[in-house]
C-alpha cells in the first residue's frame, strides 16, 4: 500500500467509464477505441485497478497472458490527479512480481515515451527484432474499398 492506494484485481470495481475516457480521450494509443471494445479487453485480461483512500479509480493496467510462456501487458495508466506519487512504479513492480506471472518466460510492452521506466523492471529492447512480426489491423473500423485498394 502506498498512502492508502491499493492495487486490486476484482474486475467489478473498475470503473470502466473511467478507464474508456482515459485510454480514448487522453492516451496516445487507445484512441478510437469504443466502450464496447474496452469492456471487451477487460472481460479477456487480467486487469489491476488502482484506488484511492476513497476507493475511487486512481489507475489501470491490464495484462493478456498464458499464465505459463508469454505476457503482454497492456494500458497502463495513472490518472491525472494521482501521478507524482510512484504509483505507476508500484503498479508494476507488483505486476511483474505477482505469483500467477511467475513463470512467464517472455514479457512484451509497447511503449513510445516510458523506456527508462519498464528499463527499471527488466524490459529491454527485443534480442532478436529480426525474428519479431506482427499483424495491424484498423481498430474499430471496417476497411471500405476504394478506387485505390479494390482487389480485382
Amino acid at each position: 500500500m502506498i498512502d492508502g492506494y491499493v492495487i486490486s484485481t476484482d474486475k467489478s470495481k473498475l470503473d470502466i467509464s473511467a478507464i474508456h475516457d482515459y485510454l480514448c480521450n487522453q492516451s496516445y494509443w487507445g484512441q478510437g477505441r469504443t466502450i464496447e471494445t474496452v469492456r471487451k479487453s477487460i472481460e479477456n485480461s487480467l486487469c489491476f485497478g488502482v484506488y484511492d483512500k476513497a476507493n475511487q479509480l486512481a489507475g489501470f493496467a491490464r495484462v493478456v497472458s498464458d499464465f505459463t510462456i508469454f505476457a503482454y501487458l497492456l494500458d497502463l495508466f495513472i490518472l491525472e490527479g494521482h501521478r507524482k506519487r510512484g504509483l505507476g512504479k508500484w503498479v508494476v513492480e507488483h505486476i511483474v512480481n505477482n505469483p500467477v506471472f511467475k513463470d512467464i518466460r517472455f514479457w512484451r510492452l509497447d511503449t513510445k515515451d516510458a523506456h527508462e521506466l519498464y528499463r527499471k523492471y527488466g524490459f529491454r529492447e527485443p534480442a532478436f527484432p529480426e525474428k519479431i512480426m506482427e499483424k495491424r489491423n484498423v481498430a474499430n473500423h471496417s476497411l471500405q474499398p476504394t478506387a485505390n485498394n479494390r482487389v480485382g
